[in-house]
């Protein structure tokens, strides 16, 4: 299964829990996020799978867009509400004016030191990392932007935002140094990530929805195996079918405390049938919104062939853009290609090198 799959993160779990999940349920290991989203976060999270955990790379600077929650008061190490407090609380009552006029100061370009408790890089080390250890953490300060930052709420010792900001923009720094700005502390107590790059919430669905679309499949699966056999039997609790017969479902719970249930634990060359194919179809975002600042073009057999070969090839593109996403009919995405000369484009990327069915 090859394609860009938006979940909708609760709190609570970090980006690999959910890529660990939605490997078992899709019985693939190519699975990765674009993008790490906090823990206490919840939101857009796009993963790609299959050949597509090619399509990272022109996701490294994506825009995104949050809503979200800072509590004024007390600051904490971690910047948001799952730290330790740093600061002794003290009673706050803000008021939008004031709120308004301290957030002008965090619009546009601004330097931003970004959290201790961060994946930025000490030395080849995640800070998060240090940080846990209780060892100095010290993040020079980098060049972020904050493309709009409207205050929607304030009350008391609470202001309610939504944000849309360039990648590496950190809306605990802000919310921190917003605190330390009033000289009374503050952390953000909840994030919510609304869009990533072209992915929005409209696009999301939760690994519950997901699960329960594995379950279908796997109920399917055992159906037309029962059938097959003469029998009509329903699988036990506790155990899956597949065409094989009955599959323990994985021996361990998983990070959320529970079974993903229905979802047989297969092996990592598991290639999904037709019909467990198209039940997952409606969870993928259709390939042609993928990358929307490239133009598309779809190609014949013939100069799909010479693609997959890595050979150059002459598109029908006239719009000068540097780079095209090539299709074989309406889905199939099989290359990114650059533009050499005139009409002439060479593959970036391919993401089938073959005719053959990439195995997960």
């Amino acid at each position: 299964m090859n394609g860009v799959l938006i979940i909708d993160k609760s709190p609570g779990f970090t980006s690999h829990d959910v890529v660990n999940r939605v490997r078992r349920i899709l019985g693939q290991r190519s699975v990765g996020h674009l993008g790490t989203l906090d823990p206490m976060a919840s939101g857009v999270l796009p993963l790609v799978t299959g050949s597509y955990t090619r399509l990272a790379q022109f996701y490294l600077s994506s825009e995104k867009t949050y809503e979200g929650t800072m509590r004024f008061g007390f600051s904490t190490d971690t910047y948001d509400a799952e730290g330790d407090p740093t600061s002794a609380p003290q009673p706050v009552s803000l008021n939008k004016e004031q709120i308004e006029v301290l957030a002008e100061r965090f619009r546009g370009i601004i330097e931003q030191t970004p959290p201790p408790f961060s994946a930025k890089k000490i030395k080849g080390v995640p800070a998060y990392k240090l940080a846990r250890k209780q060892k100095q953490v010290v993040l020079e300060p980098v060049q972020v932007e904050i493309k709009e930052f409207e205050i929607l709420t304030v009350e008391a010792d609470r202001v309610e935002f939504r944000a849309r900001v360039a990648s590496g923009t950190y809306m605990r720094s802000v919310a921190h140094d917003m605190g330390q700005a009033l000289g009374c502390g503050a952390h953000l107590e909840s994030l919510r990530r609304t869009s990533v790059a072209e992915f929005t919430l409209a696009d999301a669905h939760t690994l519950d929805q997901l699960a329960e679309a594995a379950g279908q499949s796997s109920g399917m699966r055992a159906r037309s195996a029962a059938i097959a056999e003469g029998q009509a039997g329903i699988p036990t609790p506790g155990e899956a079918r597949d065409s094989r017969g009955p599959v323990p479902l994985a021996g361990k719970p998983d990070h959320y405390g529970s079974h993903p249930e229905g979802v047989p634990e297969q092996s990592a060359d598991f290639v999904p049938d037709s019909t467990r194919q198209k039940l997952f179809e409606a969870f993928f975002v259709h390939p042609r919104k993928l990358l929307p600042q490239f133009p598309s073009v779809t190609v014949d057999q013939p100069t799909t062939a010479r693609i997959r070969s890595g050979r150059t090839v002459n598109l029908p593109e006239l719009t000068r853009a540097r780079q095209v996403k090539v299709f074989t009919g309406q889905r199939e995405l099989i290359a990114i290609a650059t533009r050499v000369a005139g009409t002439l484009f060479h593959a970036k990327i391919v993401l089938c090198a073959t005719d053959t069915p990439i195995r997960a």
